[in-house]
């Protein structure tokens, strides 16, 4: 008997998600006879029965479309805005998913749809993920779709603002997407020729940010260009944000169940910050501090839009077609993974709750360093 699908997209939208869905959507109906149906606006679709057939017809002419013709929202199966209320709707998607007898379940997002789509995994749904958000911190995989698209964005913005900094003699800051993880802000750093990148991985002093902007100047290069990650953080931030831990940490051993709140702006379950990180209350110390004048750049969501670049495609369709024959052959409960050049089925609880930073001593790290780039430490 066929095998009914069905596909979400949630978090926020991503280069390749329309070609993650033709290559999950063309692979199971015409190589596997399968009925694919799609919910929209992601988990609240789900709870609120929301479909959309997709056949040949809805899937032709999508794959160079950015965004997500499904829609996509931040909502949550636990805590799901409903009536002003935050409830747990885990059950009402749980009978729905039973009403459309599907076979499996496939949820295409960031470390927030991991975690989540395991909660419905844990609850006997037959779960298959894929990985998808700009910033790249997905755990268990080689690399997410949508990070190749931004990164191309944002080196383009780094290399267009070289011939401004130059002429005006000025600091241009970038603000590149990236909370709690620099891929984004580092790689476009690296292939854009940024002078100063810092990201949230390697807490920055400011005087010896200060210092090599400084030193520039004396080289008779008046102006730099710095990819600032919008979590990048000064030591004395990341010296309270440990001891801001090191207090919650002691009030949940007094209480259990104890929960925190947030120290930083609301965001959605994958960090996608609705505000500018400190890029300008950096810009303006380090005027102070250079006597050269400075610019903001905030890249914001220009890095999310747009047509998927070929490498995005390519990754998308061939997750996407991997899913299909992971349903096939009945394997549920996993992340659809890059592994090199193939692909690899990863347990949804070794992703869940994880997040892939940069190491310190990663080769993008290095290389930068040999290039002279500071870093801020």
């Amino acid at each position: 008997m066929a095998k009914y699908v069905g596909i979400l997209t949630a978090g926020g939208d991503s280069p390749g998600l329309n070609a993650a869905l033709r290559g999950i959507g063309k692979a199971a109906i015409g190589r596997y006879g399968m009925q694919v149906i799609g919910f929209r606006d992601g988990f609240r679709g789900l709870m609120e029965n929301r479909t959309i057939a997709l056949d040949e017809q809805a899937l032709s002419g999508i794959l160079t479309i950015g965004g997500t013709i499904l829609g996509t929202s931040r909502d949550k199966p636990t805590s799901m805005p409903v009536a002003g209320q935050l409830l747990d709707m885990t059950n009402l998607i749980v009978d729905n998913y039973r009403r459309h007898h599907l076979d499996a379940l496939v949820c295409l997002g960031g470390g927030g749809t991991q975690k989540n789509a395991f909660h419905l995994a844990q609850r006997g749904l037959n779960i298959i993920t894929l990985p998808k958000t700009i910033d790249n911190d997905v755990a268990m995989t080689d690399v997410s779709f949508g990070f190749d698209t931004a990164l191309g964005i944002a080196t383009e913005a780094v290399d267009r603002l070289h011939s401004t900094a130059h002429s005006h003699h000025r600091i241009i800051v970038v603000e590149v997407m990236g909370h709690r993880a620099g891929w984004l802000a580092l790689g476009a750093g690296v292939a854009g020729g940024a002078d100063v990148i810092l990201i949230p991985e390697i807490p920055y002093d400011i005087e010896k940010v200060a210092e090599a902007i400084r030193r520039r100047s004396r080289g008779d290069k008046r102006f730099s260009i710095m990819a600032v990650a919008e979590g990048a953080r000064s030591l004395e931030e990341a010296a309270e944000e440990e001891r801001a831990a090191a207090r919650q940490a002691k009030a949940r051993a007094r209480k259990p169940g104890w929960r925190a709140r947030a120290s930083v702006p609301a965001a959605g379950p994958e960090g996608d910050y609705t505000q500018a990180g400190n890029a300008f209350s950096l810009a303006k110390r380090l005027e102070k501090l250079t006597g050269l004048e400075s610019r903001v750049t905030i890249l914001g969501h220009l890095q999310r839009g747009g047509t998927p670049s070929a490498a995005d495609r390519f990754l998308a369709t061939r997750l996407g077609t991997a899913c299909a024959r992971l349903i096939q052959q009945g394997r549920y409960g996993v992340m659809v993974a890059a592994h090199g050049e193939g692909t690899r089925a990863v347990p949804l609880k070794d992703v869940a709750g994880k997040r892939k930073t940069v190491p310190v001593d990663h080769p993008w790290v290095q290389a930068a360093r040999d290039l002279g780039t500071a870093l801020g430490d």
